[in-house]
């Protein structure tokens, strides 16, 4: 029999290289030691809308293998920058085409969480949430937690009694 405790389930984080999506990486594989969970972290990618002299124009179909490409190596970079060594095997990379909230909300269906930073690479970084984070946690099929960057790390690092719920954060008085 094997030492290692076997996996209880899976939790998909929300990763485009963005510091809060790294920082959300960090966290879920943290949550995913302490409840023996898998991580499974996704980036989505899609065509970027161009605009021509007739208007808007898909782009060109060739650059379809470069954009999942880059996708796939920025996935990489933030794993290999944020996990440990130790953790590595918990984690599972995926990349996928289609656009990001639609992609997790799809990768997020039978997880035990969804984590996701509070901004992401575009849109106005004034914003407290961006609209990925917003729209997973108002059409998630599970609980989502959503990570800020540069918050402190005892703010975001659940402790071992502390349980996240679709009605938020709760405590449990610890053992005596």
């Amino acid at each position: 029999m094997s030492s290692q405790p076997k996996e209880s389930g899976r939790i998909v984080v929300g990763v485009d290289g963005s510091p809060s999506s790294k920082e959300a990486l960090r966290w879920a594989v943290r949550q995913a030691k302490l409840i023996h969970a898998g991580v499974n972290a996704v980036i989505a990618w899609e065509y970027p809308p161009l605009y021509g002299s007739i208007g808007w124009l898909d782009a060109p179909q060739s650059l379809a293998e470069d954009m999942r490409v880059w996708a796939g190596q920025a996935l990489d970079d933030a794993i290999r920058e944020i996990v440990t060594t130790g953790d590595i095997a918990r984690v599972k990379p995926t990349v996928a085409y289609g656009t990001a909230a639609a992609v997790l909300l799809e990768a997020a269906r039978g997880a035990t969480l969804l984590v996701v930073g509070s901004r992401g690479q575009g849109g106005f970084s004034g914003a407290l949430l961006g609209s990925v984070s917003q729209h997973c946690t108002q059409h998630a099929p599970c609980p989502v937690v959503v990570i800020r960057a540069g918050a402190r790390e005892a703010e975001q690092v659940p402790s071992e009694t502390e349980q996240v719920n679709s009605r938020g954060p709760s405590r449990e008085p610890p053992a005596p």
